[in-house]
């Protein structure tokens, strides 16, 4: 089944205004983007995950979709005066949560070149050699604070896809923004090669995934669907993800059915 690459969508952008101080993210994220040995895991984790184990993307697509929508969701929550604790609770800066978000995003699937089963477990290490190298480099982390810096960041690697569940909202943010990534077969949930199941259909069913400020809540996730099975996804993924995130109170969920037929139960609009 050929597998379509959506566009990445609310891509952060440098040189915009955000609702947070960005300096530091600014200064780290070229040579995340950049640096040959993350983009060697990037490419190798797909390995055991899709030529192995027959799973979706969880390569260098899937990261850079995770790590723009942790960020996007990161400045939502901030503009709506969500509070985060991660580097908070550290004693670190404020513009040292946008740092752990993004170095987060980037190493959480790392532990794939290891095995898919169990793999937040094997990220742990391999982020760390990582980490220590990476934050080495810039001068406004001295090797305390480095060492604060990645305890967060392991924290949020490890409670994105095991039964921890995050203790801080830099976390939480890992979590969810793990699942938005989707769209058409893009799902987490694998799809059956050449089936007709639930999981095929499901994760053919979603068309875009938009994140913006919400109505009472401050982050709204509208995702449109071309048929009902894409609620199986957005049910067993993304509100699986959500539970015990941290996020509950300040997401909402919309799923819109673009394409109702005579059949379908499906109402055209619907909260989960």
């Amino acid at each position: 089944m050929a597998e379509s690459t959506p566009s990445v969508g609310h891509e952060y952008d440098p040189e915009a205004d955000h609702n947070f101080p960005d300096e530091r993210l600014n200064a780290i994220l070229p040579d995340l983007l950049s640096d040959p040995e993350i983009e060697t895991y990037l490419e190798a984790q797909n390995v055991n995950a899709v030529t192995r184990k027959g799973y979706n993307d969880h390569g260098t697509k899937h990261i850079e979709i995770v790590r723009n929508r942790a960020l996007n969701l990161y400045d939502l929550l901030k503009g709506g005066d969500v509070a985060f604790n991660g580097a908070a609770d550290q004693g670190l800066d404020e513009a040292d949560e946008a740092v752990i978000v993004a170095l987060a995003a980037t190493l959480h699937d790392i532990g794939h070149v290891v095995h898919r089963d169990e793999h937040a477990y094997y990220s742990i290490p391999l982020a760390s050699d990582v980490l220590d190298r990476i934050l080495a480099g810039f001068d406004f982390y001295d090797v305390r604070d480095a060492v604060r810096v990645k305890s967060e960041v392991l924290h949020a690697i490890l409670c994105h896809h095991t039964e921890e569940d995050p203790l801080t909202t830099e976390a939480g943010v890992i979590r969810v923004a793990d699942a938005l990534d989707m769209e058409r077969g893009r799902s987490r949930i694998p799809y059956e090669k050449g089936g007709r199941g639930i999981n095929t259909l499901s994760s053919q069913a979603i068309e875009n995934v938009t994140l913006k400020p919400g109505d009472g809540r401050p982050v709204l996730v509208e995702i449109e669907m071309i048929n009902a099975a894409g609620v199986y996804q957005v049910d067993n993924l993304l509100k699986a993800k959500l539970h015990n995130s941290g996020l509950e109170k300040h997401v909402r969920i919309v799923a819109v059915n673009t394409k109702v037929e005579a059949d379908d139960q499906l109402v055209e609009r619907i909260e989960l």
